[in-house]
């Protein structure tokens, strides 16, 4: 993976502008059709996109400058490279990736249920503010996005910190790339994988999950499991601390989500075999 993550470097760096074509809007159905897509980019969009990010940063080495001069060929070399970079450093880690996303999602959606576009804007984290008709966010520097009646698809991430991100082309379609909650480290001792499996035997835990459905607060997953508040509760730490939950804090009130693991122990299967389903269907 170091090997991948040199050869990379050049066209990411830690700060500043890197070029759009790297994340194409394919992306949302997966690594390979992003990938496909990397593959036709034009190349006068890589010569032009390239050579502002060479106005920036130390000089290229040939394979990246012969991709800003057309050549296909490196093009594919550097789908291989992210292709590896993905499989090393990425898809090990997905489930846990996939569920920070899931408990994003189920709470903006909440938030765009329970009062439209409005307070969905209003939900996001701190580092953007929604002061109408304008989104504010903390960003590295001063620009302005004028959406023209375009809409703005909002994507949850979890590998973006700090400040939101968006494309530089102001004519490609908008975007805001934004931090999802990542948990505070725990101060006590994490509760043992099998320790807390093995609490979850019985009827009210089995109907604390299926009640969760696509996200609920602790109050209605009291109702639905027909259980107190404080049984509720108390069950939802247990299925948290056993991965089967994650838990989103929003304002005065906590927002559970099943993980991949919990979906799959309900639907009877295994996690490899669940993706394996959900690719499937």
């Amino acid at each position: 993976m170091n090997g991948e993550a040199r050869l990379l470097a050049p066209l990411v760096p830690t700060r500043g502008y890197f070029p759009d074509f790297l994340t194409p809007a394919e992306g949302l159905l997966g690594m390979t059709d992003a990938l496909a897509a990397l593959r036709e980019t034009p190349s006068a969009r890589l010569h032009e996109e390239l050579s502002r990010l060479s106005a920036a940063t130390r000089p290229f080495p040939s394979w990246i400058r012969a991709m800003a001069e057309g050549d296909t060929r490196a093009l594919g070399r550097l789908a291989g490279i992210l292709r590896r970079y993905y499989e090393a450093a990425v898809a090990p880690y997905w489930p846990r990736v996939q569920c920070r996303i899931e408990a994003d999602r189920a709470a903006r959606g909440r938030a765009l249920l329970d009062g439209g576009a409005d307070r969905l804007l209003a939900s996001l984290p701190p580092m953007m503010r929604w002061r109408p008709p304008v989104l504010e966010a903390d960003y590295p520097v001063d620009r302005d996005l004028h959406l023209g009646g375009r809409g703005l698809l909002l994507l949850p991430s979890y590998f973006c910190r700090r400040t939101p991100v968006t494309f530089h082309n102001t004519d490609l379609t908008p975007v805001l790339v934004y931090p999802v909650e990542h948990p505070v480290p725990r101060i006590t001792p994490p509760v043992p994988p099998e320790r807390s499996l093995g609490r979850l035997v019985g009827q009210t835990r089995s109907a604390i999950l299926q009640g969760v459905g696509v996200g609920c607060t602790t109050s209605e997953l009291a109702r639905r499991a027909d259980v107190s508040l404080a049984s509720a509760s108390q069950h939802a730490t247990v299925l948290r601390d056993a991965g089967l939950l994650v838990t989103l804090r929003q304002g005065n009130a906590v927002l559970h989500t099943l993980t991949p693991l919990g979906a799959a122990l309900l639907r009877g299967a295994r996690p490899a075999e669940a993706a394996a389903y959900e690719r499937l269907g």
